[in-house]
């Protein structure tokens, strides 16, 4: 079984303890969604800046909101499709960590994402759970997602309300031990920018 969500083991990338992260942005913003991930004890682990309008979807998680840190790099395979696949890799070495492949359609009523192994064969899944399909009619309910590799949950993502504020908690769970933290990132990431996406609309 080749799936590489190991954690990292290059010296220049700072491997994220397991735990639980918060993941917070600014509720209105007009030319991109920022992202700032605070560890348990509220220090910042990794910053994102989301641009909006772009034809092919790239970008990438630094480690510092001066975005001199690239750690992971996040990219679509595609410009127009039904069922987007992103790559996340290395962001300096290029290596890969994972894939997400989204089921299209059937995410019109649950965000469903497919993880992919390097033999592009799903091992995973990343899944809004709950009342989704309520949440379409009323999005001030809250969202909750859960990410499983196998049979196992390895996290879990849920909003938590708050004024002026989008946030939301990232938890990595026992089972997430053995999965890089950045690919969970980017799963919570991706989740959360599908969310950004129904607001616009």
């Amino acid at each position: 079984m080749d799936f590489a969500y190991a954690p990292p083991r290059s010296s220049h990338v700072r491997a994220f303890p397991n735990g639980v992260y918060t993941v917070r942005r600014p509720w209105i913003s007009f030319f991109n969604r920022t992202f700032r991930v605070l560890d348990a004890q509220g220090q910042l682990v990794a910053f994102v800046r989301h641009p909006l309008m772009r034809v092919r979807e790239q970008f990438q998680i630094f480690a510092d909101e001066a975005m001199q840190q690239p750690i992971a790099t996040i990219q679509s395979r595609q410009m127009i499709a039904i069922n987007f696949t992103y790559d996340v890799t290395d962001a300096q070495t290029g290596s890969w960590i994972g894939t997400l492949r989204s089921r299209g359609l059937k995410s019109m009523i649950r965000d469903t994402w497919d993880l992919i192994d390097s033999h592009e064969q799903p091992h995973g899944l990343l899944e809004e759970v709950g009342l989704s399909w309520l949440r379409r009619i009323f999005p001030i309910l809250l969202g909750h997602w859960r990410v499983l590799v196998g049979q196992s949950e390895v996290a879990t993502v849920d909003q938590i309300f708050r004024f002026f504020v989008k946030e939301y908690r990232l938890t990595v769970a026992a089972d997430g031990k053995n999965v890089d933290t950045r690919f969970l990132l980017a799963c919570a990431l991706l989740a959360l920018m599908r969310e950004n996406h129904r607001e616009q609309q």
